[in-house]
């Protein structure tokens, strides 16, 4: 009998294994720190919502819900289904594709708001879920850290989200060199309805050097043909018509001040008015920042935007809001585009070696001392001889080596090797915690 297929991960997801997983965690350490400075506290959501959200928050023509959700619909419910029932508006369930809309939904469901409240400022890490073609830089399940700021309206908000994230890609060893902040405005609901009719009557000239994607957004979603990636369609939308040339007072004002704040914080960006961002929540301020090498034509690492209709979407009262997300998975690859390496995982401060099986109960016993005092502590478990229990200490990265020999336990003693230089001391079994901390340090 033939042994059973080997079963891996599925497409589009991979495994962090552990030095990764455990810089992924001083990622969001990282995170939790620039962000707290600026005010911004933890929010978790589940990573499953009411596909009715998103459908209502993002929009039902963008790519994210209408191709690449991850939806459920359980088993009682699918019985339903096939029996030609209608479903109930929170029968289907899908896997969050990004993190807004859930935050959204938990700030008008557990009102932190209140009506005359100061802003909300919200962050959240984990994995979002979408079913697209897995290729460099884009995944089916990713890693997202994200803030939300609810509550408030001001330019200011604006300017300081961006410069929060630009700290964050700087703290976190990006190169300023290699990223460029892309900045735009996608007008407000008095201004965009009019450009979104430039821009269809503009798709409706050139219809034929269009793909059929971008003949389909034409009428539902003109503007996502600012996004195309075809080379025929992006040459088309060079020649577009600008959103900036069309936003109203308000608009106009709001986006030269967020730009006057930028300039005083030095921090620099660059105008692209063919930038809209893929979701149709957006208002006003847009941005996004891409690195110049390392991800080729996915070479955005972070972005955001101003939403000031979607709580309303979601069932809640007007509450201006905006917010930014940023690939951990993208963050990566353009650090190891500058030569990042993970650090090995420390998994070993003190290994405790017997010199034979006699003392193998004093040796469990040790090991548990010195944990219990903080240290990361191993020993051997499969009665190895005391040259490959040296072996195995060097492999785990232990500086020091405890030995239990029988002559020295007889006095409550033990050997403390230092493995860098070799040398040895005797110290006490009972005061192995001190003499490491005195050691280590």
């Amino acid at each position: 009998m033939g042994s059973a297929r080997s079963i891996k991960a599925p497409e589009g997801t991979r495994d962090l294994l552990p030095d990764e997983a455990a810089y992924w965690r001083n990622f969001q350490k990282v995170a939790i720190e620039v962000f707290g400075r600026y005010g911004y506290q933890p929010i978790d959501t589940p990573i499953f919502e009411q596909t009715d959200l998103f459908v209502r928050g993002i929009g039902e023509a963008t790519d994210v819900v209408s191709k690449e959700m991850y939806t459920a619909i359980s088993g009682g419910n699918l019985r339903q289904l096939l029996a030609g029932e209608p479903l109930r508006t929170n029968a289907r369930l899908s896997l969050r594709p990004e993190g807004t809309a859930g935050v959204v939904r938990a700030v008008v469901q557990h009102d932190l708001v209140p009506q005359g409240a100061a802003p909300v400022k919200l962050m959240y890490a984990g994995p979002m879920f979408r079913a697209e073609r897995a290729q460099k830089g884009r995944q089916r399940q990713f890693n997202q850290i994200g803030v939300e700021c609810l509550g408030a309206d001001a330019p200011s908000i604006d300017a300081e989200a961006i410069v929060m994230l630009m700290r964050f890609f700087a703290e976190i060893g990006i190169r300023p060199s290699s990223m460029r902040l892309l900045l735009n405005s996608m007008g407000c609901e008095n201004c965009r309805p009019a450009y979104r009719g430039k821009v269809r009557a503009f798709l409706d000239e050139h219809n034929g050097e269009l793909c059929e994607t971008c003949r389909a957004r034409k009428e539902t979603n003109p503007l996502r043909a600012f996004d195309c990636k075809e080379p025929g369609c992006a040459e088309v939308m060079a020649h577009a018509p600008h959103i900036t040339d069309y936003l109203c007072d308000d608009c106009r004002e709001h986006y030269n001040l967020v730009k006057e704040l930028l300039d005083a914080a030095h921090v620099f960006y660059e105008e692209d008015p063919t930038l809209v961002r893929g979701l149709d929540y957006y208002t006003r301020t847009v941005f996004e920042v891409q690195v110049i090498d390392g991800l080729g034509s996915q070479n955005a690492i972070g972005g955001g935007g101003r939403y000031d209709k979607l709580a309303e979407e979601v069932g809640g009262r007007p509450t201006a809001g905006l917010g930014f997300a940023l690939g951990y998975e993208r963050c990566v690859l353009a650090l190891q585009a500058q030569g990042f390496e993970f650090a090995p995982v420390q998994s070993c401060d003190v290994f405790v070696a017997c010199v034979d099986e006699s003392l193998r109960h004093e040796a469990f016993g040790l090991v548990q001392l010195c944990r219990d005092s903080g240290f990361k502590a191993e020993m051997d478990h499969q009665g190895r001889s005391l040259k490959s229990q040296f072996k195995l200490a060097d492999k785990l990265g232990a500086a020091r080596v405890a030995i239990l020999g029988p002559d020295e336990w007889a006095t409550g003693q033990v050997k403390l090797r230092d493995m860098g230089t070799h040398t040895e001391i005797l110290v006490s079994a009972s005061d192995l915690p001190n003499a490491l901390s005195r050691a280590l340090l």
